[in-house]
């Protein structure tokens, strides 16, 4: 490429910049010209970004960019000097145009018959009765603008700034710096600030020192004191004055040492925590950056399906990651494109409900207890209840007697389910059964959570909070194995103690009862393979995690606390570790891992699919194993399996329950019972199959096992005793007793 030519790329790339720069200005000014069309500062900030536009085409020989832009020109002077009212006819051809300029510049775009459309549509549109111009504001001699020059005299463009640019102060320079080297800039700084919280504990320790140092000069003069009015040797005298002006020094110089330790530790902290929170403002971007087009795409999905709404944005400048502003696009999108296809009436139906024509959404962002919180809301028509029931039952996701007794918020709930969707017919915008759970699904790969409320015939709102950065996570901290993990509070549903008295045995699972739902339990141990059982409690920490159809309990060691952590990403060498996502340091430099919630979810139902969960056990279950003898009783009778359940419980027995022989099976390789109490005929494995696999099993052979079955024959009652049952029991003979003698006489009474 010789000069000429890397000039002439040059100056493309910088009307393309220029481009994106004025359009965005062309797309506000003229949704705010929809509804004012005589706004003076609109139309001159159109007029303007038109004109620029047209002498920087000028500049890079952009013919067809200069016709769009003159052409959008006239129709906005027309309008200024109230030759023309724009309506909205006017307002789609010029919104057509700044399309048309966007795409004018990428090379090879053959654009000339849509450019042909646009003059003739600008030329043709109807003419209103012209408006009384509106009276010029008094300016002040600042604000007055230069004339603009005549067309042929247009001279090169001033470089414009970009919007997010625009905090930068005169003389103010902008360096193009690789994300890359920016988020090395902020692992810098937070090691930096990890390192800073060292002196504390270095301060504290030569505080010991200096106490220690005090003792050994009281000691020194204790001496001193033991010895007045002694004759001592002047040799001895001389050193035990020395020993006690050398402490005295020292105590000195330990004090002033220890004062400037502390003051340069504070300064060093002070100094980290800039450097930080400056490289984490570098990452940072107004969220209406982000946003900017956002309103220009409601305005035409209103449009096209015959609705008048209007975007309204604020919080614009709040600051918000560059990687969670770019990643908020899609699930933001999909929210308003929502709200104007489900929320937002038609014209005549609010007319109709005492609303104006226009329907309002609301999309705005802050800043709250160190968390972004973005709320989208509308003031359509709300979610109707009685059809989102219909559903529910219908998909079979309930019963309608469950469905009827559904909360408000546990039916919204099921909104985030994959591929649920309440519209009947399918159109471009919705139906298609990709809903809210791919919302959600991005909201949580941001670390953050979606909630949502409605008021029937008043609106919907949608509650998006995530963290201020996906540098730093607000994390749970847990021991596992003596050893710190986080999880992500994003993940966190709820932080329980559990008793070990509420844990429950269900088809070979541990369960525990929360907010009226059974919830399975599954150690952290077993999950991250880090060994043996965990200690002896009377609770078990348990951290809720998931939703609707995968909610699972993570049983951790004890709770370490709230903390947020700087992520620090693996080594790329390692690859993806398993049920990790990255590291972390805490204030003391501990390293510790911030586990992947996701990952662990997955390896979850792999255990249990493989049948391989182990036991978690508290003290009060571990105390009354040790206290009393268990017993598992398996049977398909749900009446047998509880009468029986509750005839050993009254007699002091622990006792399982199993709901067939391939669930009891499972449930004997990974516990440990005194006693086997099994029914003959079930599904899967049957009894008989049952007793001859324990015999066969080496670990398993001396554990006495009773026949209970309604088969009362000779000939059945020899078949479970040649298995290797221990006793046969008929149930046509059964009766309370009988069951608790014949255990009794098998292993003893309950208690050891």
């Amino acid at each position: 490429m010789n000069p000429e030519q890397m000039r002439d790329a040059s100056l493309l790339e910088l009307f393309q910049l220029e481009t994106r720069t004025q359009v965005e200005v062309l797309n506000k000014g003229l949704l705010a010209l929809e509804h004012d069309p005589t706004s003076a500062p609109q139309l001159e900030a159109c007029m303007r970004a038109a004109h620029s536009l047209k002498g920087a085409a000028r500049i890079v020989d952009l013919h067809p960019a200069v016709r769009i832009a003159h052409a959008m020109e006239d129709c906005l002077v027309e309008a200024r000097e109230g030759r023309l009212r724009l309506q909205a006819a006017h307002i789609d051809a010029l919104l057509m145009g700044a399309d048309l300029l966007q795409r004018v510049a990428t090379p090879g775009a053959e654009l000339g018959s849509e450019i042909d459309e646009l003059l003739a549509r600008l030329s043709n549109a109807p003419h209103a009765q012209p408006a009384a111009p509106a009276p010029a504001p008094a300016a002040k001699p600042a604000d007055l603008l230069p004339p603009i020059p005549a067309v042929d005299e247009a001279p090169a463009p001033a470089p414009q700034r970009r919007s997010s640019d625009a905090g930068l102060g005169e003389g103010e320079r902008v360096l193009r710096v690789t994300a890359d080297t920016l988020n090395k800039l902020l692992g810098l700084s937070s090691e930096t600030l990890v390192e800073s919280h060292w002196i504390g504990p270095f301060g504290a320790s030569m505080l010991r020192l200096k106490r220690t140092q005090a003792g050994a000069l009281q000691a020194l003069d204790g001496v001193r004191a033991a010895l007045a009015g002694q004759a001592l040797e002047a040799q001895a005298q001389a050193a035990l004055d020395d020993a006690l002006r050398i402490v005295e020094q020292c105590q000195q110089e330990l004090a002033q040492r220890t004062s400037e330790v502390d003051e340069f530790g504070w300064r060093m902290g002070h100094l980290a925590q800039r450097l930080y929170d400056t490289a984490l403002a570098c990452r940072m971007r107004p969220f209406g950056d982000g946003v900017a087009g956002m309103a220009r795409m409601v305005r035409d999905v209103g449009r096209a399906l015959g609705k008048q709404v209007r975007l309204e944005i604020e919080g614009e400048s709040t600051q918000v990651d560059r990687d969670i502003l770019e990643k908020l696009d899609a699930p933001l999108m999909h929210l308003l494109r929502n709200a104007v296809d489900h929320g937002i009436e038609m014209p005549q139906d609010r007319l109709a409900a005492g609303k104006p024509a226009e329907g309002r959404i609301r999309l705005s962002a802050r800043h709250a207890a160190g968390m972004l919180l973005i709320e989208l809301t509308d003031d359509g028509a709300g979610i109707s209840l009685d059809r989102l029931r219909v559903e529910v039952v219908q998909r079979k996701l309930a019963s309608a007697e469950t469905a009827a007794r559904l909360t408000e918020a546990e039916l919204l709930e099921f909104l985030f389910l994959s591929g649920f969707s309440t519209r009947g017919e399918v159109t471009e915008i919705s139906g298609r059964g990709v809903g809210l759970d791919v919302v959600q699904t991005m909201v949580r790969q941001l670390r953050g959570a979606v909630r949502i409320q409605q008021q029937t015939g008043q609106g919907t709102r949608f509650m998006l909070e995530m963290p201020l950065s996906l540098s730093v996570v607000r994390s749970l901290l847990v021991e596992v194995q003596e050893e710190i993990y986080a999880f992500p509070l994003a993940y966190v549903n709820h932080a329980l103690q559990v008793r070990a008295e509420d844990i429950e045995q269900l088809e070979g699972h541990q369960h525990f009862r929360f907010m009226d739902r059974q919830i399975g339990l599954v150690s952290a141990r077993q999950i991250l393979r880090t060994g043996g059982a965990a200690p002896a409690a009377e609770t078990v920490c348990v951290v809720l995690v998931g939703d609707h159809d995968r909610l699972y309990g993570i049983a951790v060691d004890r709770y370490v606390g709230e903390r947020t952590l700087v992520v620090q990403p693996l080594d790329p060498r390692l690859g993806k570790v398993q049920d990790v996502m990255a590291g972390a340091l805490m204030d003391d430099g501990t390293p510790l891992l911030i586990l992947d919630v996701e990952d662990m979810l997955v390896s979850v139902q792999k255990l249990v699919a493989g049948g391989q969960l182990t036991r978690v056990d508290g003290a009060g279950a571990a105390e009354q194993a040790r206290r009393r003898k268990r017993v598992l009783v398996v049977d398909d009778s749900l009446t047998v399996r509880e009468l029986e359940r509750k005839l050993l419980l009254n007699r002091g027995f622990d006792v399982a329950v199993a709901v067939d022989g391939m669930d009891g099976w499972n449930m004997l390789r990974g516990e440990d019972f005194d006693l086997v109490v099994t029914d003959v005929d079930m599904p899967r494995m049957d009894g008989i199959e049952l007793v001859s696999r324990i015999k066969a099993d080496p670990k398993l052979q001396g554990l006495p096992v009773m026949v209970v079955s309604y088969k009362d024959r000779e000939e059945d009652r020899r078949r479970g005793l040649d298995a290797g049952a221990d006793y046969y029991l008929a149930k046509g003979s059964f009766h309370d007793d009988a069951l608790l003698d014949a255990v009794e006489d098998l292993i003893g009474k309950a208690r050891t």
